[in-house]
């Protein structure tokens, strides 16, 4: 029995976190595991009604779960900033959510910008450290508004942080790489970083990237990029890729670029995992408040989202019908990812999602 935290959050959010949650019911169904679902309502509505964000009493109450679904946040009404760094942030903070997982998987039938690429070519995954580097506030602004203003943003890491990143991505790799599924020669781990610019905080990963891969996981490749060649290279030869590590601000970076490669926000998910606490997973696109309540929105997202959170939990087999349900759907049913064009409705696609689970 899994305990599930569910935030549907603002504008389309708790429409698609709806789907996750029918699709997630039918997997329930046909692998034989049971959850208990409980609804916060955290969002924008919210803190117009009542000013708080994320309360700590909430934190607390979240530590109680199994793990958190979230759909989405974001309000017109709300000043960018206040609900991101307010719930987002201070939620992967207190929950120590110190990676951000983010597969990056073209699924078949989907259009991607990359000409002569396809599934077999955009299949690989991104492990961004998540608690460290220009987002930990370090930092502050002296003579604000004046001339000579200064601001100052530093990033910074200590050893336990980068080591702790990279065991998971290690074993990440050794578990989940393309040569365990059976689509490579070997399981590879890049390390994306800028040693020859910022030659303390990437020395640092270095290091530590080769003493513990020499030492504990000798088997796994060890690769490594500079952050903008990477870019590059997201775009031709997207192939070279099975699993990258990379520190809080690249992988921001680098996890939105590769989002569009893979056919945009509409199918892009991602999680923030605690390995030994409570993880949140939510769809990669914003809330699309223009769309609220009109019942077209793609939720593939944030049934992918919910595939994540199965197999982080353990239920395996469940995770990958949901994929292999997904990948069907796209291939066969959907006009497109858009919203309004995909040529059925929010809640077909995720009837559609949840009868193959059902049926396969």
């Amino acid at each position: 029995m899994y305990k599930i935290a569910i935030m549907g959050g603002d504008g389309t959010g708790p429409e698609v976190t709806a789907e996750a949650v029918k699709v997630m019911n039918a997997a329930a169904a046909k692998f034989g595991f049971k959850y208990e679902g409980t609804e916060f309502d955290f969002g924008g509505e919210r803190y117009k009604r009542t000013g708080e964000t994320l309360p700590d009493s909430a934190i607390e109450e979240f530590r109680k779960f199994d793990a958190i679904l979230l759909g989405a946040i974001g309000h017109p009404d709300v000043a960018p900033g206040i609900l991101e760094k307010g719930i987002l942030l201070k939620a992967r903070f207190a929950l120590d959510q110190y990676i951000n997982l983010r597969p990056v998987r073209l699924y078949p039938g989907v259009w991607t910008p990359i000409k002569d690429k396809g599934p077999a070519e955009i299949d690989y995954v991104v492990v961004r450290e998540n608690t460290g580097d220009q987002y930990t506030g370090v930092g502050g602004v002296t003579m604000k508004g004046t001339p000579q203003e200064v601001a100052v943003q530093t990033a910074v890491y200590n050893r336990f942080q980068v080591d702790r990143a990279l065991k998971f991505a290690f074993e990440y790799a050794r578990k989940y790489g393309k040569k365990t599924r059976g689509i490579g020669k070997e399981n590879t781990l890049g390390l994306v970083g800028k040693t020859n610019v910022l030659t303390y905080v990437y020395d640092l990963w270095e290091r530590a990237f080769h003493e513990m891969g020499k030492k504990e996981y000798p088997e796994i490749r060890r690769d490594y990029y500079h952050v903008d060649a990477c870019c590059m290279w997201m775009v031709k030869n997207p192939e070279w890729f099975d699993i990258l590590v990379t520190g809080n601000m690249f992988g921001d970076i680098i996890t939105d670029l590769a989002a569009m490669t893979q056919g945009g926000m509409g199918i892009a998910a991602g999680g923030n995992i605690n390995p030994d606490g409570v993880s949140m997973f939510e769809p990669i696109g914003g809330s699309a408040p223009k769309y609220t309540g009109q019942n077209v929105i793609n939720p593939l997202a944030a049934i992918c989202a919910m595939a994540m959170m199965l197999q982080i939990l353990g239920e395996e087999k469940a995770a990958a019908a949901v994929e292999t349900a997904v990948k069907f759907v796209t291939a066969n049913k959907l006009k497109s990812l858009a919203a309004g064009k995909m040529g059925y409705s929010t809640t077909e696609v995720g009837d559609l999602v949840a009868q193959y689970v059902a049926d396969n």
